[in-house]
């Protein structure tokens, strides 16, 4: 069993500074990505970041230059740094990992509110 363990959401005035971070325990597996989603109150869960097997890197395009996800050498610890933060990144925020025979696990979710 797998359970992902995230941490670090809260309130923060916009232009402000938040990470998140998720901390994957129990059954191991290879990794194909991890990654962070996030679902704003009336919208559709969304990419906002993730890291492949290989290293290479996608960003949604609304935080591009703002944000940064990384990994552990392990790839069981994955985290994202927010910065410049606006109040349209107010969202639930989702760990994500993908295994490569395509099991996928998420986190609970933490809430991120950043005010204007």
């Amino acid at each position: 069993q797998v359970q992902l363990k995230e941490s670090g959401g809260g309130l923060v005035q916009a232009g402000g500074s938040l990470r998140l971070s998720c901390v994957r325990s129990g059954s191991t597996f290879s990794i194909d990505s991890v990654g962070w989603y996030r679902r704003a109150p009336g919208k559709t869960r969304e990419l906002v970041a993730r890291i492949s097997r290989s290293g290479s890197t996608d960003y949604a395009d609304s935080v591009k230059g703002r944000f940064a996800i990384s990994t552990n050498n392990a790839k069981n610890t994955v985290s994202l740094q927010m910065s410049s933060l606006k109040p349209e990144d107010t969202a639930v925020y989702y760990c994500r990992f993908l295994s490569l025979f395509g099991n996928d696990y998420w986190g609970q979710g933490t809430q991120v509110t950043v005010s204007s």
